[in-house]
């Protein structure tokens, strides 16, 4: 059988917050999670995350409806256009409704992906929300920031060390619904038996550096709901000063099965 999978999502408004603008999605009948940090005052930020999760999510729907042959799944360069295009559809509805309703105006979102295969996952984001995949006690980045902060470490501007004090950590350089066209960065990644993909805003990695995400992970590897609730409660004891979310998706059995089994929209 191919890979299959265990999902498990936890959501925090944090200790500085006083409401919650991330939003999770977990669709297995797309094996399919999304996460996004909405910004933007009122409760724009809140819209503008929402309304990108289930857009992304609808287009997919739709677009796995119209494939012609639904026992074969799609090439990889098919499956990147597709999350490509459906990002591309959030970022319209964000960005026109921040136009057009005025307390919405300036609102916009950051926005992580993790479509999965039969031993495979496609990673799409935008801004600093991450995906990491923890395998045999080792935690790896999959995603990276589109922000300032990491432009500068790019540069050589800055260390890692140092970048954890900076001030302008949270500006990011691409994000859903600011500007009219957005350009979805999406990289496909091997997946084994065991692996675990760990989306998150940075309501979690702000407050954790990746060793004491690591240390967590460790710490409760097992059950999936115990593992997301003791990520955010290390992001609240670091201080929590700002909305937490994370989803984590396990993977499980062969790694031997035939890639031809695999249909991802099990609708």
């Amino acid at each position: 059988m191919p890979l299959s999978l265990d999902y498990s999502s936890a959501l925090d408004t944090g200790r500085a917050r006083h409401n919650n603008e991330d939003a999770v999605m977990v669709d297995p009948g797309l094996s399919l999670c999304l996460l996004a940090d909405g910004m933007g005052g009122y409760n724009a930020g809140e819209v503008a995350s929402e309304m990108a999760v289930r857009t992304m999510r609808d287009h997919l729907v739709e677009w796995a409806a119209r494939q012609p042959d639904q026992s074969t799944p799609p090439s990889s360069p098919a499956v990147q256009a597709a999350l490509a295009a459906a990002a591309q559809h959030a970022n319209h509805a964000v960005f026109t409704a921040a136009q057009t309703v005025p307390e919405y105006n300036g609102m916009g979102t950051t926005l992580v992906s993790a479509l999965f295969g039969s031993h495979q996952v496609w990673i799409g984001h935008l801004g600093d929300s991450r995906a990491y995949r923890w395998r045999a006690s080792r935690l790896d980045q999959l995603s990276r920031d589109h922000s300032l902060l990491q432009e500068q470490i790019d540069a050589g501007l800055l260390t890692a060390e140092e970048a954890q004090f900076a001030a302008h950590r949270n500006l990011v350089t691409r994000a859903v619904g600011v500007e009219p066209e957005v350009m979805l960065e999406v990289h496909e990644h091997a997946l084994l038996p065991g692996d675990v993909i760990l989306l998150c805003s940075d309501g979690l990695s702000d407050m954790l550096p990746d060793s004491g995400i690591a240390q967590v992970l460790r710490q409760h590897d097992g059950d999936l709901d115990s593992t997301a609730r003791a990520l955010v409660d290390a992001a609240n004891a670091a201080g929590g000063r700002d909305n937490i979310s994370v989803i984590l998706a396990r993977t499980k059995g062969s790694q031997n099965a035939s890639a031809r089994a695999w249909w991802p929209f099990r609708r």
